[in-house]
């Protein structure tokens, strides 16, 4: 029987292999441990968040052994924080017929009373413009709350500021390793809980064109359940949809929105960010009935 008193570490190899190429190999590599019962995947998935590695493709463990033995404690990292602020834009403008998803048809922008008409309604030299949009919710960059997947869920009117604005955020970078799927290995070294994670993919720099519509990134479904049981608060991305369009299950979509976790599509300029310190809005209208609205979202570093 194990003493529940006893603090244990584990002792392993590794193999690290990392996204963008190279690696990294450690033998003999001892870390605390929660449990006496660490299998090779957990112990893997210690080793990159105890190190806080990037951009990890695979980790192999081998020759792993439980030794009764106090904990050393971990390694913090301290992000440095400028003493001035500065506001980040994170969204694409939104224009008259732009294509925003295959397929779907791009906002129609008008008048409702035009300069020209208004100087008849008011005093001289005096002109207002009022205009008009009609379009898809799904344009720009946008945010889906829970009832965009599930009936009945919050919608925009319900969805909780806190849960879209003056938000903690992070970044994670895997923009040029050349993958798609991003994976739960590379969210493991960051801290997400009650944060903002947003991921660095580089696909924004696509927008308006073909390109932007095939091969983009997004979310494992592994991925999303790593968020979900870490508390992440806003999931976003910037690329044509967190999940795969090949899946029409859209795993991503439905584990994060299931969870409350409100999910941003189609960012932008999330390389002008650093990995940390910043605080990120993404407040849609409050429409009551819609699932996904057109936000301006921005960092304020």
């Amino acid at each position: 029987m194990t003493d529940e008193t006893e603090q244990w570490r584990v002792e392993f190899d590794a193999e690290v292999a990392f996204r963008n190429g190279g690696s990294l190999s450690v033998e003999g590599f001892r870390l605390d441990s929660p449990t006496p019962d660490l299998d090779d995947a957990a112990t893997g998935e210690l080793l990159v968040r105890h190190l806080g590695l990037l951009m990890v493709g695979e980790v192999r463990v081998s020759n792993r052994r439980m030794i009764a033995e106090a904990h050393k404690g971990s390694r913090g990292v301290e992000t440095a924080r400028t003493a001035t602020s500065r506001l980040v834009e994170l969204s694409h403008p939104v224009e008259h017929g732009m294509e925003t998803l295959p397929g779907v048809p791009g906002p129609v922008l008008g008048d409702y009373l035009t300069r020209e008409q208004s100087r008849s309604v008011y005093g001289p030299e005096t002109e207002f413009h009022i205009g008009t949009i009609s379009m898809v919710a799904n344009t720009g960059t946008y945010v889906d709350s829970p009832a965009h997947r599930f009936d009945g869920e919050p919608d925009l009117a319900r969805l909780p500021l806190e849960r879209v604005a003056d938000l903690d955020g992070i970044v994670v970078r895997v923009a040029g390793d050349g993958q798609r799927a991003v994976d739960k290995a590379a969210l493991l070294p960051f801290d997400v809980a009650g944060r903002a994670v947003l991921i660095h993919t580089g696909w924004d720099r696509n927008w308006r064109t073909p390109a932007y519509f095939d091969g983009h990134p997004y979310l494992t479904a592994d991925a999303a359940d790593w968020l979900v049981e870490q508390g992440a608060a806003l999931v976003g991305i910037d690329s044509l949809n967190i999940d795969s369009t090949d899946d029409p299950l859209r795993p991503a979509h439905t584990r994060l929105l299931r969870a409350g976790i409100p999910i941003a599509e189609h960012l932008r300029g999330l390389e002008q960010l650093p990995p940390s310190g910043f605080r990120f809005h993404a407040a849609p209208v409050p429409v009551i009935g819609l699932g996904t609205f057109p936000v301006r979202a921005y960092a304020v570093i």
